[in-house]
């Protein structure tokens, strides 16, 4: 389903319907992430400036994403 509709659905009154959407909203977002987080890592930027522009601590976004970048 594309982003649209899915973001149309988190609005529906069906709570099956819109957990749903947000569930797959959420692995879509999780998805983008950890491909900007690798491309970041590949340009050389440090764990603390990604995790500065996501907004989390520097070990927080280091366990959560060392494994799949290289360093």
């Amino acid at each position: 389903m594309e982003v649209a509709k899915l973001a149309e659905a988190t609005a529906d009154q069906d709570p099956g319907v819109g957990l749903a959407a947000v569930a797959a909203l959420r692995t879509l977002l999780e998805e983008l992430e950890a491909v900007h987080v690798s491309n970041a890592r590949a340009q050389g930027w440090s764990w603390e400036r990604i995790a500065d522009a996501l907004g989390v601590r520097r070990q927080t976004a280091h366990r959560k994403h060392a494994r799949r970048t290289k360093g």
